[in-house]
């Protein structure tokens, strides 16, 4: 399988985050890629490759004009308010809720970054938007090897991407990789797209980019939003509306659950995309789901992986593998590579 690469990843390397109520380190960490790719070449799996620069045009396919510019200059204004914040990354601390408007955009930097964001665990650094776009650009390349012909291929980035939104940043994500993908491959000819999203937390940002759209078939298996994060959205009955009625499908699951419970749900979720008729497959591959993981609550082993990648080689579909969350940063890179090698191992 082909692994493009973000060379540029660790340029993104938050300091602190919110969690609970109080500063914390970063849980999303550069060790996490860098793990996964020592893996791959310790199995000799070294067709590794950087990505294409496609420029900006498919990322405005699925995020919005303000909101990338946004992106692209909120380290140089968080700079320009203050010389001193150039030690300390940009956190967010006031947000627009119900009844709140969003259309105006505000003067003032902090009323701007928390209108585009919606949480305060996600810093944004000097170096989040190289990286970030760096990410979006080895998504872009990976569908393109997929529409190309390959049966697979792996985009190998971080910050993670399944939680922003067309227009907002937050679950340490700011450009949404697999909702890039999943419109590379729609640009390239394929009909009809689904994505799975296998990540403890509910892919939200991908779910609200492709909801009102027939074209993208969304299906996640995830812990259940009463008890986790992101909580607001990712329960069962959130299944699309207007045109993509019908095209959105939630797995929620609890805390504790075991790899047979897991596995089956996976299952609902692969006949449904077999039933959506997609032509290509894009794969949140979220590796929190581990039993191990610091902020989750699955229990899937190190072995389970393999059957993971196995039971999705079986839905028989060009397959590009996003890498989103997964914080036992010791066994991220073992259970990241297992899933690829049983879709490799199944795979026709």
């Amino acid at each position: 399988m082909i692994t493009v690469y973000n060379h540029q990843h660790a340029l993104h390397q938050g300091k602190v985050e919110m969690f609970r109520g109080q500063l914390v380190p970063c849980f999303e960490v550069p060790a996490r890629a860098d793990y996964v790719l020592q893996e791959l070449q310790r199995r000799g799996q070294g067709d590794v490759r950087a990505p294409q620069d496609h420029g900006l045009e498919v990322l405005q396919r699925v995020h919005s004009p303000r909101y990338l510019d946004f992106l692209a200059s909120a380290w140089s204004e968080w700079v320009a308010l203050d010389p001193a914040n150039a030690e300390r990354d940009a956190l967010p601390s006031v947000w627009p809720v119900r009844s709140f408007r969003s259309d105006i955009l505000p003067a003032n930097f902090a009323a701007r970054m928390g209108l585009f964001s919606y949480d305060a665990g996600t810093p944004l650094t000097s170096g989040t938007w190289a990286a970030a776009y760096a990410g979006a650009q080895c998504a872009v390349t990976a569908a393109q090897l997929v529409s190309a012909g390959a049966r697979s291929a792996f985009a190998l980035t971080r910050p993670p991407g399944h939680h922003a939104g067309a227009d907002f940043f937050g679950g340490y994500c700011f450009l949404n990789n697999a909702a890039v993908a999943a419109q590379a491959l729609r640009d390239a000819g394929a009909d009809r797209v689904a994505v799975l999203d296998i990540d403890y937390h509910h892919g939200n940002g991908t779910q609200a980019i492709f909801y009102e759209r027939a074209d993208v078939f969304f299906a996640s298996v995830h812990g259940d939003p009463h008890t986790e994060y992101p909580f607001y959205l990712g329960y069962a009955d959130e299944t699309g509306a207007r045109a993509g009625a019908g095209h959105n499908l939630n797995l929620p699951l609890p805390r504790g659950t075991d790899f047979a419970r897991w596995r089956a749900a996976l299952g609902q979720a692969l006949q449904a995309i077999a039933r959506s008729g997609a032509q290509a497959l894009v794969v949140s591959l979220g590796l929190d789901t581990f039993e191990g993981d610091p902020i989750s609550g699955f229990h899937l082993r190190s072995e389970d992986y393999l059957r993971v990648g196995a039971d999705l080689a079986a839905a028989g579909l060009p397959t590009v593998f996003v890498f989103e969350g997964g914080y036992a940063v010791d066994a991220v890179g073992v259970n990241a590579v297992n899933v690829l090698d049983g879709f490799a191992q199944a795979a026709p």
